[in-house]
């Protein structure tokens, strides 16, 4: 071998050891990409009719409960949990709705970013509260569930208010292409616009870092405390898109508070997040929503009891604890 020949020979190694190393990391979201893309001829089979329009109606039915399953993620990677992300997707949406009925478009932007904001303060609120009184997040979480819940009844107590056609018109029909929703590209900007700047932060580093080993990072100098609270914030801004999203795709706000915590919970642990925090995406988790509204939808067009489908989710989830189990297993031992 030639001294030229030598660095392009060890260039080629290097980046063939890369695309190994990406794929191990990755195997998890290829499979459930592949099993995603399984599931799609699976239904063009079994409803040759389904088309783009089909496409359409899963990406806005998908949309509240992939925002809530980000929120959810965040958390759950440094180390957490949120059982109140549904609550607080009730609060904003309700608040959104009574705030825009009647009114103008105008106001309608304003009301956006007043519960936006709104957002960060319940996340604020939560984090702060788990930080302060020591209490397991499960248990702030779940009484503060009730709380916002309760604040949401009392804002509207029956399905009701407006919302701005300008918003409605976000997530509704397609962009460009008729296969390609309007629902879905808002995902993947207020996905990409708040996470990839947060991931790539000193503060996403902070929330993987204590997920991993929260007296690790400590010891080298993050602040807890502050890591926590911040990702809870995230946790409520992602909430607050999400109840966003309820009130444009239905044109109202809804009080009483949907299965987004548990089904966020799910998406999370199938797409691949560790439940003991520090390793995962948000990307698996959008992935795996996806699967499982998918799945509803075939039952519905087998005529098969959707509510089954619950039955289907919860033995999927099963699978894949334990499959993480025997991994976690499988590594201690090597």
């Amino acid at each position: 071998m030639t001294a030229a020949t030598a660095p392009v020979g060890a260039t080629r190694a290097r980046s063939a050891g890369a695309a190994a190393g990406w794929l191990r990391r990755n195997a998890w979201t290829i499979g459930l990409i592949g099993f995603l893309a399984a599931l799609l001829v699976f239904t063009k089979l079994i409803q040759p009719s389904y088309g783009h329009t089909g496409i359409q109606g899963l990406a806005i039915s998908v949309l509240p409960l992939a925002l809530a399953t980000v929120a959810q993620a965040v958390v759950v990677i440094g180390g957490g949990i949120d059982l109140s992300i549904g609550s607080m997707m009730a609060l904003t949406s309700v608040i959104a709705a009574a705030l825009m009925k009647g009114q103008s478009e105008e106001f309608g932007v304003a009301v956006v970013i007043g519960v936006i904001l709104l957002g960060l303060l319940l996340g604020f609120v939560n984090g702060t509260l788990v930080v302060l009184t020591r209490v397991p997040d499960i248990v702030v979480t779940l009484a503060m569930s009730f709380v916002w819940a309760g604040c949401a009844l009392l804002v509207l107590k029956t399905p009701g208010g407006g919302s701005a056609t300008w918003l409605k018109e976000l997530v509704t029909g397609s962009l460009f292409n008729e296969w390609i929703p309007k629902a879905a590209i808002v995902l993947v900007v207020v996905v990409a616009v708040v996470w990839i700047p947060v991931r790539r932060s000193r503060l996403g580093l902070s929330i993987f870092a204590i997920g991993s080993n929260r007296l690790a990072a400590f010891r080298s100098g993050v602040s807890v405390g502050r890591t926590r609270v911040g990702a809870y914030m995230l946790c409520g801004l992602f909430a607050a898109f999400g109840g966003l999203s309820l009130t444009a795709s239905t044109g109202i706000g809804t009080p009483v508070p949907g299965p987004y915590t548990l089904m966020s919970v799910a998406a999370v642990v199938l797409g691949g997040v560790a439940l003991a925090g520090g390793r995962g995406g948000v990307f698996g988790p959008l992935v795996a929503v996806v699967i499982l509204q998918l799945i509803r939808t075939d039952m519905t067009f087998l005529n098969v009891n959707t509510n089954l489908a619950v039955v289907v989710q919860g033995i999927i989830l099963i699978g894949v604890v334990m499959i993480g189990s025997l991994v976690q297993i499988r590594r201690a031992r090597a």
